[in-house]
Formats: structure tokens, sequence, C-alpha cells
């Protein structure tokens, strides 16, 4: 159904009684008409700042149009950049996560923005039991933070897929990331979306903040660093990932590596040589890659 008949149809349900549950069908159709029946993909986005969470721009139009073509999960796994644990491994096991400003200085609208989305305790307890590289425990002392929350509300804008987080142990290598990865890897057949959300390039001290979203770089570093990540990608050389120090710009582009280790859980759920593509490339603040990938 063509997206502007839909609009018109809820602009006419407005004007009488019982709208919402109108809507409520409406959003139903549109979700049973997504692809559903095969193996889950694996995504990867470069969620940049909060503000894109209110924003129509290049990037948040593609968010929402990539939305439309994944098939609809029975749940999504995020692993966010901004949930870091020391010392061990936490997935949330709320029946309503909360949704977290993890920011500060940005307008009040931004502040009351919510994603309603549910939890899935039993999904996120299973998801424990799977992991081999370290004991998980479950805990309702998180939610979804804006790496999750600001890219999710473009890409299935209803939230109404259950939605739990698992942490990234900090004090771990690449090579742990990667492995957790695997592990989540025999999610994707019980139709869970596994999501890493971070930032390829992503140094908040070298940004240029005046400048206008891009394609290119505005520093050489950004833009090789980024580059470099693409290539090993797309030749799935996993091991230049691993060791993503060597890569040209590394020093400058993941001067902490918390942004960058999601991807690397992505990559772990895809499974050696599972062909990869790339949705969205281009930077925001100069620096910061916003490339979005996906897997199968």
């Amino acid at each position: 159904m063509p997206d502007t008949l839909v609009f018109s149809r809820r602009r006419g349900l407005l004007r009488h009684a019982g709208a919402l549950a109108a809507l409520a069908t409406l959003d139903a159709l549109a979700a049973a008409a997504r692809p559903q029946g095969r193996r889950m993909p694996v995504l990867f986005i470069g969620h940049g700042s909060p503000m894109n969470a209110l924003r129509d721009t290049a990037f948040t139009r593609q968010l929402a149009a990539w939305g439309r073509t994944l098939p609809q999960p029975t749940a999504i796994l995020s692993v966010s950049a901004h949930w870091l644990t020391r010392g061990d491994t936490r997935v949330g096991v709320q029946a309503r996560p909360r949704t977290i400003h993890d920011f500060g200085g940005f307008p009040q609208a931004l502040f009351d923005q919510q994603y309603p989305a549910p939890g899935h305790p039993a999904l996120a307890r299973e998801t424990a039991a799977l992991v081999r590289q370290a004991k998980v425990a479950g805990t309702e002392e998180w939610g979804l933070d804006h790496g999750t929350w600001t890219v999710l509300k473009h890409l299935y804008p209803q939230a109404e897929v259950p939605v739990f987080q698992l942490s990234i142990d900090d004090d771990q290598p690449p090579a742990f990331h990667l492995a957790v990865g695997r592990d989540l890897a025999a999610l994707r057949d019980r139709g869970v979306l596994v999501l890493g959300s971070g930032n390829i390039a992503h140094n908040l001290r070298m940004t240029d903040r005046e400048r206008a979203d891009g394609l290119m770089a505005s520093r050489p570093w950004a833009q090789q660093f980024d580059a470099a990540a693409w290539q090993a990608l797309a030749g799935r050389d996993d091991a230049a990932l691993l060791a993503y120090q060597r890569l040209p710009g590394a020093a400058q582009a993941v001067a902490t590596p918390d942004h960058y280790h999601p991807l690397l859980y992505s990559v772990g759920a895809a499974g050696p040589g599972e062909a990869v593509k790339t949705v969205f490339e281009g930077f925001q603040s100069g620096t910061i890659s916003m490339r979005c990938l996906q897997f199968g």
C-alpha cells in the first residue's frame, strides 16, 4: 500500500470515534506486510548525535526506508556503545525497559522523547545462556539508551517489536567481543534481529561541530579509517577488523574503542564469509562515520 494512501486513511480515521483502535489495526497490517519467514539479518548502525531522533535528514530517511524492507523480528537485541560495564557482561531483562536520556545540553524536545517498546525477558535470559565467553547476568537497572532508541525510532517507529540490550565489557579485548557476537548468531534463527550501534570512526574531541553532514570526512584520518574498515568488511577480513589499530587513521578515529566494539558484535553474529552491504555512508560533524551495514 503506498505511503500516501496510508497517511490519507489515517487522517480520515482521526476524525471519527475509535480512531486509536483503527490506527492500531493499520499499524498491525503494516507490520504484517514486512517480509517474514527467513533467518534474520544482522545490522550495524552508525548512530551519531542523539539529535538524529528529531532530525529529518538523508540519514534518518534512509533508516525509515531500510526499516520497511526488513523482516518482522520476534525481538531486537541491541549492543550499544552507550552501555559499558567493567569486568562483566549484562543483559536487560525488563518487561518494560525505560527510555534512557543519557546525554546533556540538548533541547527539551529530545528529553521528551520516549520509545515505549516492550522488553522480552524470556529471550534475554536465553541470550545469557548462549554466551559461552563469560557468565552473563540479567539486570533491570538499564533500559534503552540513545544508541538504541534514537535509531529504532526510525527503523520501527511504532515501537511494536520487543527490544533488549546486551552490555559491552569494557575490560575485554576485541577478540572477546567478536566471540560473543558469534555466540549470539543462534538467535537469528529464533527471529531475533541483532543490532550493533556505534560509529566506525568516532572521536568527539576531534569533530568539526559546525560542519554540515556530508559524504566525505573533513579530515583525512577519518576518511582513511572508514575506507580501510569498509575494505576489510567487504572482503570479510575479520582479522584486520580485530587488529584495527593497524589501519590508517586508527589512532585518531578510534581514540577510545567504545563506539568501535559494537561493530565486532555484528561481525561475529554474521558469521565468517557472510556478505555485507553498506546501506548508508557519510559523516556527521565532519569526522563521525555514519556508515550503516547489513549482513545477510
